[in-house]
């Protein structure tokens, strides 16, 4: 299966043997450099460029082009090469683009000499950059490993190779650009844009569906999203995957609109799929049952545009978020044009004396009336007839989820295995309008996080006035919370991602029973203000460690021993436990976590931190806000529906969280 790397992430290499394919739309020069054990180059008989197409193990193209094939031999290279880096650049001085802000985002994908795919990485989050590092092959512990880069630099080649330790950079860049604009006319032209008949326009988008607290539903990062679906409460870029549903999570209309965060490797993450018009086709979608004459296409799983039948399922549930909300809101706006109608011609009626009164004032009315009740039938009419379509598709859809996208209680959890690498997206629970009850669309978040996640333990506006208790809606939110972590354990592969736990009184206890008995933990809970304050300095000195390593070029040069898995922090009763300086720390998680791996979930009910005032309103906008029980406080970025939001809970009785644990525990012992 595909790896869809998104920045930072990493893939271990399976053949030696590859091909780097890289689709850019606009003629670009890819180069390839090798470094040495410190990650530097040392000259440049280390660097092939067009100039020199070919060094031992690596190959790469004689000119510009907006479609490039580079060979590579891992085995045929030096001993002390330990990196190679593919790099591309606009040509400088030919009346192009000056910079990757203005062109289609490049896809590269490292393949099989037979062409199957290994992994892929859309270069998304790019602006003034006119050169790139696009990715790089390193080896890991006796191993080959590629990495998804996507750093840029304004300054083009001669401040990227300078950037990598090379001395004559400034003299190399210019021969290279000097070589590639003599032969620029014998460019391959970038092929034209592949059309989709019939296609929903479920493209991957941005990762958040809009501006908000909560994020997206699809990944959120939708867009890191969101709506992205689902996740990350930035504005819309476009349809892109239901983060909810590239990535987000619908917003909150309450909230204000949070400062996107900046990883340490450059711009902000983009979970956005461009559609990639100069690669290869996808996997044709599968083909739908014939319909009768007259009816609708019959829906099957997976019919949206994609390069796996993950992706085509999670583009799929983007479009029909976004199908739902368009529906509804073309049945809301008929709607009140019906009653601003039957008003206008009431109010006509009313202002004249003669007709006030008596048949011909009755008959006004009556008239107004039925040509109210025939707009709203009409329109009622058009929507029940998009929902049963929606209907039927979410009948085939999601059967066919794969456990990342699954609720609790599908048969696909009953076959669960370890997985080998990250999915594109995890599920948080189902979106729902009150017109269109019972359907349910599952919203996703892409992954990695890009953004921490707070389940609301306070009495918030819930739509079901039985949950006023405030201690019930606390043991939900924590029951909730362990599900979420429970499916990011059970998502990620076992040694790719831990879990801390702060739980200051121990009020969690049972509700981390679970987590606590399979041995999932990186440790037991932490209890008390020193517990917390341990945990707390521990991932922030990870935070500075990494960022330092990764600013200096030094990713690899990692203490030994270091966990480089992605964590993830639950804290449970914030601010109980925590002074000052935690909360302080608690904050600079949240901002800086996620760029370099490191994620918080916090339950807690905002109300109990009243005391810090407006200190701690970026901290609560930094995180996408999700409550234990069904609640409409969601907003997707088209119309600005409020969307009810279902937690993904395990079903009473059900012990499927217990044996996923236990496979995942047992997983991780082997490591």
């Amino acid at each position: 299966m595909t790896a869809e790397l998104v920045r930072g992430q990493n893939h271990p290499l399976s053949q030696v043997r590859l091909e780097i394919r890289v689709s850019a739309g606009r003629p670009v020069t890819a180069v390839a450099t090798l470094g040495d054990e410190s990650g530097k180059v040392p000259g440049v008989e280390w660097v092939a460029h067009p100039g020199v197409p070919t060094l031992p193990g690596v190959e790469v193209s004689r000119q510009a082009a907006a479609d490039h094939r580079l060979a590579v031999d891992l085995d045929a290279v030096s001993a002390a090469v330990h990196r190679v880096s593919v790099l591309l650049a606009l040509p400088a001085g030919v009346g192009g683009p000056v910079s990757f802000g203005a062109v289609a985002a490049p896809f590269v994908a490292v393949t099989g000499l037979d062409g199957t795919e290994v992994a892929t990485y859309t270069i998304t989050g790019l602006d003034a950059e006119s050169a790139v590092v696009a990715l790089e092959l390193y080896r890991r512990q006796g191993a080959w490993k590629v990495r998804a880069v996507g750093q840029g630099y304004a300054g083009g080649l001669t401040e990227l190779l300078t950037d990598q330790g090379l001395p004559q950079a400034q003299r190399l860049a210019s021969g290279i650009n000097d070589a590639v604009v003599q032969s620029l006319a014998r460019s391959v032209p970038a092929p034209p844009p592949r059309t989709a008949d019939g296609d929903r326009s479920r493209q991957a988008a941005a990762s958040a569906l809009g501006p908000d607290q909560s994020g997206s539903p699809y990944g959120a990062q939708g867009t890191q999203g969101g709506a992205g679906p689902y996740g990350t409460g930035q504005n819309p870029q476009g349809p892109s995957g239901p983060g909810h549903p590239a990535g987000a999570a619908p917003a909150d209309p309450d909230a204000t609109q949070p400062t996107p965060q900046t990883p340490a490797t450059g711009g902000p993450i983009d979970y956005s799929h461009p559609r990639r018009q100069s690669a290869a086709p996808p996997p044709p979608p599968p083909t739908a049952p014939p319909a009768r004459p007259g009816q609708p296409a019959r829906p099957v799983a997976g019919d949206a545009t994609g390069w796996s039948m993950e992706e085509r399922l999670y583009n799929q549930v983007w479009g029909m978020f976004e199908d739902l909300a368009r529906s509804t809101a073309a049945y809301r706006s008929a709607v009140d044009f019906a009653d601003t109608r039957m008003e206008k011609e009431l109010d006509q009626v009313l202002s004249d004396p003669r007709s006030r009164m008596g048949g011909q004032g009755d008959a006004a009315r009556e008239a107004a009336q039925a040509k109210h009740v025939q707009l709203v039938d009409q329109a009622r009419e058009a929507l029940d007839r998009d929902l049963v379509q929606l209907g039927a598709e979410a009948d085939v859809v999601e059967p066919a989820l794969p456990a990342a996208y699954a609720r609790w209680d599908n048969p696909v959890w009953h076959a669960y295995r370890v997985p080998m690498e990250m999915p594109m997206a995890v599920r948080l629970g189902d979106l729902h309008l009150p017109e269109s009850d019972p359907l349910r669309i599952p919203m996703l978040v892409r992954l990695p996080l890009e953004r921490g996640l707070w389940i609301d333990s306070g009495r918030s506006g819930s739509s079901d006035g039985s949950f006023a208790d405030s201690h019930e809606l606390r043991r939900l939110a924590m029951e909730s919370a362990v599900a979420h972590t429970a499916r990011l354990l059970a998502v990620h592969p076992a040694d790719e991602f831990t879990v801390h736990v702060v739980d200051p009184a121990g009020s969690g206890a049972r509700e981390l029973a679970p987590l606590v008995r399979s041995g999932v933990l990186a440790a037991p809970p932490a209890v008390g203000a020193a517990g917390v304050a341990a945990v707390l300095s521990q991932l922030t000195e990870r935070v500075d460690l990494v960022q330092m390593a990764v600013r200096g070029g030094m990713a690899d040069s990692l203490p030994p021993g270091f966990d480089t898995a992605q964590q993830l922090l639950v804290v449970n009763d914030f601010p109980h436990g925590f002074d000052d300086r935690a909360v302080t720390q608690l904050r600079y998680l949240a901002d800086e976590g996620p760029g370099v791996g490191v994620h918080l979930m916090m339950v807690a009910d905002r109300e109990d931190a009243d005391s810090y005032g407006p200190l701690l309103d970026p901290l609560w906008r930094a995180l996408l806000r999700l409550t234990p029980v069904p609640e409409d406080h969601l907003a997707d970025p088209w119309v600005g529906h409020a969307w009810t939001f279902e937690p993904s809970l395990v079903p009473p009785g059900s012990q499927v969280l217990q044996q996923v644990l236990a496979q995942v525990a047992a997983a991780r012992a082997k490591y």
